[in-house]
């Protein structure tokens, strides 16, 4: 195994561990580090960086929590297998697949116009009779079932076909008709998966879903899209960063 190229800056106000953590997240992120993939143990880090054994725990430690590595007796520590993470960024599904050397595929389920929403609206600040448009997806990784994702357009998108949705993420379709997703408000959470999402997620009675609800908006403040998603507990995982102020 050859060593993973890490450069720890000890003039940075940034802790080291958090550096060790984020260059290695970098590293999975881009596919240098792959899924199945050993990692270097604790002490040989420690001594190749230069780094106390501590400050090198404190950043596994956070890659573990985060699902990125995983400990197991006998084998050592290796890159997470087969769990997409979706970071503190406004990326699409998509998006974070292929980064992470996946091969995202899409399933249209529904398309409609002209569709009234009172939570869609709401959450879009449009009046309860605007007409949107409605898109139902289902996303894979590899072929396996991973998102279930039901997003509403208000009336000013430009037209999206089924065939388009199918090949490209929303987002990037929406990029090419030069509207720009700026910043969005996001609401995670987690619940019991009816019988049609357990059906097209393939997922066992009593399995968890979780859930994610975005409302995006350009750099103007115009709706751009709501969006209600749900999500194998095995497949996925929100990964967000926060700083105190």
């Amino acid at each position: 195994m050859t060593p993973l190229r890490l450069d720890i800056d000890r003039g940075s106000p940034i802790p080291l561990y958090h550096q060790l953590a984020e260059q290695v997240t970098a590293a999975i992120d881009n596919g240098t580090l792959r899924p199945g993939d050993p990692f270097e143990n604790e002490v040989a880090l420690a001594e190749r960086l230069g780094l106390s054994r501590p400050t090198v725990r404190r950043a596994l430690g956070e890659l573990v929590g985060r699902g990125l590595l995983v400990r197991r007796r006998g084998v050592g520590t290796t890159v997470a297998s087969q769990v997409i993470h979706r970071r503190d960024e406004l990326t699409s599904l998509y998006d974070d697949m292929a980064r992470r050397g996946q091969h995202p595929s899409t399933t249209v389920l529904t398309l409609r116009r002209n569709v009234t929403d009172d939570a869609a609206s709401a959450a879009l600040g449009l009046p309860p009779d605007a007409p949107m448009m409605f898109i139902e997806r289902l996303r894979l990784a590899n072929g396996t079932p991973t998102a279930l994702m039901r997003n509403w357009l208000p009336p000013h998108i430009p037209d999206i076909t089924d065939t388009e949705l199918a090949q490209d993420s929303l987002y990037a379709l929406l990029r090419v008709r030069g509207i720009r997703p700026a910043i969005a408000h996001q609401s995670i959470g987690a619940r019991r998966a009816g019988a049609r999402e357990r059906r097209l997620l393939q997922l066992a009675s009593g399995d968890p879903l979780l859930t994610m609800k975005r409302r995006a908006f350009d750099a103007d403040g115009a709706p751009v899209e709501y969006g209600d998603h749900c999500y194998r507990h095995d497949q996925y995982a929100f990964d967000l960063t926060v700083h105190e102020h």
